[in-house]
């Protein structure tokens, strides 16, 4: 079964200095229907101003992934990292017992464009913990190109939850299936362009919510950009 969200129905909050769409209930949003879907509690997309951006503040308990389409997101936490996430990087964060950390876009004419995800972890009160890996276009090209899982597998960064995310770009004859255990859920968002997905068009900010299914297949896409969740059911 697919459930299409359409961009429009998201949550938004505009800062001025921060847009934000919310896909599921966070901060001043709120919508029974989509608090979370499986173990995945939170993606944001995320525009924020040349400038600006996220003053020190503390998570506890998620995993925390961010994933950039434009831009440059610089990041500083208690843990002692300092660097910045170009489009392509993976930044893994885990949250555990506790972690303070800041996100600025330091640029002075340039947005950046994140997405912010949040899966809840399988276990609670871990140590933090950071990590940061790079993807090039070229590994991400008519595929969907597994970039965060429990294990590691495939120089993916290694999350502490029971899922998997997948990332993949689309331009005109590619294509992708991804098998799915039809016992999961899983999710998939179109972070930018246009695509079709077992068969329905979706356009920039749309999202399927899926269950019972087998398999995704991502086709005729226009420069589009999707990332696809394998989630606990």
């Amino acid at each position: 079964m697919l459930t299409i969200r359409k961009s429009e129905d998201r949550g938004y909050a505009d800062h001025g200095w921060l847009k934000s769409y919310h896909s599921f209930s966070f901060a001043d949003y709120y919508d029974p229907a989509y608090m979370s879907w499986g173990n995945l509690r939170v993606i944001n997309d995320d525009l924020i101003a040349a400038g600006s951006g996220f003053g020190k503040h503390g998570h506890r308990d998620m995993e925390i992934v961010t994933y950039v389409t434009a831009g440059l997101l610089g990041h500083e936490d208690n843990m002692g990292n300092g660097t910045d996430i170009p489009p392509g990087d993976v930044q893994r964060m885990s949250a555990g017992r506790g972690v303070m950390h800041s996100e600025f876009n330091h640029a002075p004419d340039q947005t950046t464009h994140l997405f912010q995800i949040w899966i809840e972890p399988i276990q609670k009160g871990i140590a933090p913990g950071y990590e940061q890996k790079s993807f090039a276009e070229a590994e991400k090209r008519g595929c969907l190109r597994l970039i965060a899982s429990a294990d590691g597998a495939q120089s993916s960064v290694t999350i502490h939850a029971d899922a998997a995310i997948y990332a993949g770009l689309f331009d005109a004859a590619e294509t992708a299936t991804l098998s799915l255990n039809p016992a999961r859920k899983a999710y998939l968002h179109v972070a930018r362009g246009t695509a079709t997905v077992n068969g329905q068009k979706l356009q920039k900010g749309d999202a399927v919510l899926v269950a019972d299914e087998s398999s995704l297949t991502v086709a005729a896409g226009q420069d589009a950009e999707v990332l696809v969740f394998d989630l606990a059911p």
